[in-house]
């Protein structure tokens, strides 16, 4: 099957789907670090949801809980108290092997410094979710350079991550993201390393993927101008919402 076409149909709404337009639901979320006497409430109580197919950024200033939040969604982290649903699933529920599951079935990761194997050429970078799931060989080439080809990178697919700019290797995280067909995406500050120029090419990228195939994608930044890509703007400080914007 052409990627494309593996990709429009795993996310497009199953009868279970349908059910359900929050993709996200967060009821009463603390996060509370600990050290000796003294405790920190990274986040207090947050009570928020996302849609299907929503595109939101948490922006806010350092300090402000916005990437604990983006990890206790993608079960990186437990929280202290409180409830996440992912599609409709409690996490709080899952042991740590079906977490693992779950990630790697529902959700893709894009991180500021990339995360790429950097001994691995791009195409080679973009199949490690195809053979953790156990794709074929020949079958996971095919599939990763139809991803490389979906975002300009081509061309690229031989070259190792110190042969591209920071650009490139960030549409490579992206496309590696996009390998095991996620549910949503979780980006944390996926252009805080970029120049101007190269950050708006790959939140564009983004964009596209959520406006043509309905992908659902939580991003955290700092930057307000790439922030105004999303439909949705969550503002947080000192671990609570401040404001919830809605778009046009």
């Amino acid at each position: 099957m052409e990627y494309e076409t593996m990709l429009t149909q795993a996310i497009s709404p199953t009868e279970s789907d349908q059910s359900s337009s929050e993709m996200v639901k967060i009821i009463d979320l603390w996060k509370i670090y600990r050290s000796g006497a003294t405790e920190f409430a990274a986040l207090r109580g947050i009570t928020t949801s996302i849609l299907r197919g929503e595109f939101v950024s948490v922006v806010g200033p350092s300090g402000s809980g916005k990437s604990t939040l983006l990890n206790l969604i993608g079960a990186l982290d437990r929280p202290t108290r409180g409830e996440i649903f992912l599609d409709g699933t409690k996490l709080s529920e899952l042991k740590e092997n079906k977490l693992a599951e779950l990630r790697g079935k529902k959700m893709g990761f894009i991180f500021q410094s990339y995360n790429l194997v950097p001994y691995l050429s791009a195409i080679e970078n973009v199949e490690l979710p195809f053979a953790i799931l156990g794709v074929s060989s020949s079958e996971r080439r095919e599939k990763a350079m139809n991803i490389l080809r979906m975002v300009g990178l081509e061309n690229n697919a031989n070259k190792k991550p110190n042969m591209l700019s920071g650009g490139e290797g960030q549409r490579v995280a992206i496309s590696r993201a996009l390998a095991n067909n996620p549910s949503i995406i979780l980006a944390d500050e996926p252009t805080g390393n970029l120049d101007s120029k190269s950050a708006q090419n790959v939140v564009s990228i983004l964009k596209q993927f959520n406006e043509e195939r309905n992908m659902t994608i939580l991003m955290v930044t700092h930057n307000l101008e790439i922030a105004n890509f999303s439909t949705r703007i969550i503002y947080m400080r000192d671990g609570i919402i401040e404001r919830d914007v809605k778009r046009e």
